[in-house]
């Protein structure tokens, strides 16, 4: 999950910006993954966040001959929930297929909070309404969406033949995870989380240390709220991909 940069941008925008946009972005990907999955009763999956420092010694722009599409400061790897379904999963629907709708969609949900979260943050940043009439499909380039723009498209091509349907499950995709960012408890955990990566000394922030991060935003928030959240009835083992079940 990469955020691509816009290349095509007239204003040159200051470092410092795009690299919070960047973060915002990357912390998105990793809350939904990790929270969203969570709150469907899907079963966790294996991510890490890995850090490209840009150089912050000179004072220029990043400008239209600076970026380049594959010019970013910070990566979600892994993360697929279509790629990791343990067979014990699968065994315990009754529908196979059910299966992997499930997880097939919210891997798309996943990629597209990616941009909706660096869209609500820069529309807050600069004091400007912010609301899912408008955002569209075609927005979500402006805010490095591209690349999972075309990840999601490649679901789609994939689990649903009708260019028609195709269509009408991506807009009902894209109003699922502007629901997710719009969630107070949940826009608390990606703004904790954008701030951990942006502070990161390190060159990789684990999957371990990333959900410590969202779990405790989320945990604050609920105990204030009284709010309560379904668990995950599966833990992946990332080595063996296999499932254990929590009594």
């Amino acid at each position: 999950m990469k955020r691509n940069y816009p290349i095509d941008a007239i204003t040159p925008i200051l470092d410092k910006n795009l690299i919070r946009q960047v973060v915002f972005h990357e912390a998105g990907h990793a809350a939904a993954i990790h929270l969203y999955n969570r709150q469907k009763r899907l079963p966790p999956v294996y991510f890490q966040i890995s850090i490209k420092q840009i150089d912050n010694s000179t004072t220029q722009y990043f400008t239209n001959s600076a970026v380049t599409r594959d010019h970013f400061a910070a990566i979600v790897e892994g993360g697929h929930l279509i790629h990791s379904l343990p067979v014990t999963l699968i065994e315990s629907v009754t529908h196979e297929q059910d299966t992997f709708r499930m997880a097939y969609e919210a891997d798309m949900v996943n990629l597209l909070v990616g941009s909706l979260a660096e869209a609500k943050y820069v529309a807050l940043r600069d004091d400007e309404c912010f609301n899912k009439n408008l955002i569209s499909i075609n927005a979500l380039h402006h805010y490095g969406g591209t690349s999972d723009l075309e990840k999601v498209y490649d679901y789609l091509e994939n689990f649903i033949a009708d260019p028609c349907l195709q269509e009408e499950k991506l807009v009902e995709l894209l109003n699922q995870a502007f629901e997710f960012i719009e969630s107070p408890v949940y826009w608390k955990a990606i703004e904790n989380l954008a701030t951990y990566i942006q502070d990161n000394m390190s060159d990789t922030i684990s999957c371990e240390d990333a959900i410590a991060v969202l779990d405790a935003s989320t945990m604050v928030l609920y105990r204030k709220t009284g709010m309560t959240e379904s668990k995950p009835c599966f833990i992946i083992n990332d080595y063996f991909n296999s499932a254990i079940a929590i009594d």
